[in-house]
């Protein structure tokens, strides 16, 4: 019995890479978009109190992974902790350059 595969047919088109969309757009996706925006304008040294119970059901290991992802897109070096009721969410700070620290 002769298959697809054995008359040479493909099973699946071909693009170009150049026409997909740039980006990666996950299920999360409306969720980190609203926290990165909101911590770009939190004051420094303020963190954002993100309460579990209204993100929809979405795991904390899953939504901190997602926001890490979205705040790396945009160039941002974040932190965060959670406790049993909230993600809490914050800039980090630059750490002073090795050089510059004093040496004995």
């Amino acid at each position: 019995m002769e298959t697809a595969l054995s008359k040479g047919t493909n099973l699946y088109k071909t693009l170009r890479v150049a026409s997909l969309p740039g980006g990666r757009r996950g299920k999360h996706h409306g969720l980190t978009v609203g926290i990165v925006r909101e911590l770009k304008a939190a004051r420094e040294g303020m963190a954002l109190v993100i309460p579990l119970a209204n993100v929809g059901g979405v795991e904390l290991g899953n939504l901190r992974s997602a926001v890490h992802r979205a705040a790396s897109t945009d160039n941002l070096e974040i932190e965060t902790q959670a406790d049993e009721e909230n993600l809490y969410v914050w800039l980090r700070k630059d750490p002073a350059p090795a050089m510059m620290q004093k040496t004995r």
